[in-house]
């Protein structure tokens, strides 16, 4: 058993344009992970993956609640928007979907749309991750 912390909850952005540039400039993609409150597999890619990974420095990742219409933050373009219009524009219907971005907000990698097989997500992140960064160059 780990004596780590659980992690909770990723980093909140209000501003989509100044995460990705600050993870650009840090030769990394923007992560952007979707969440809903209560959903499972979403405290599994926190806890499992991309939590330890922020912790570690390893990559710069945000998540956005899909169902949160009133709060407003900035996209890639400079306008305020509500997280569920960002989710809509995107076509993230699942939770969680990880998707990969550039600074001005292109995918850089195919998203990882909920967890079909829980054994492999791993796997299946580290090699977004892979092609992300190498787009990104």
């Amino acid at each position: 058993m780990s004596t780590t912390t659980a992690i909770r909850s990723l980093p909140l952005t209000r501003s989509l344009r100044g995460s990705a540039q600050t993870a650009v400039s840090r030769g990394e993609p923007l992560v952007v992970m979707t969440s809903l409150a209560g959903c499972v597999y979403c405290d599994v890619v926190r806890q499992h993956h991309l939590g330890p990974m922020v912790q570690a420095g390893q990559v710069h990742a945000v998540q956005l609640d899909i169902q949160d219409r009133t709060g407003l933050i900035q996209d890639f373009s400079g306008q305020q928007v509500s997280p569920a219009d960002l989710a809509r524009r995107w076509k993230a219907r699942f939770a969680p979907t990880v998707l990969f971005f550039d600074a001005e907000g292109r995918e850089l990698a195919e998203r990882l749309v909920g967890v079909a097989v829980p054994d492999f997500y791993g796997e299946y992140l580290d090699a977004r991750l892979v092609q992300a960064r190498a787009r990104l160059r």
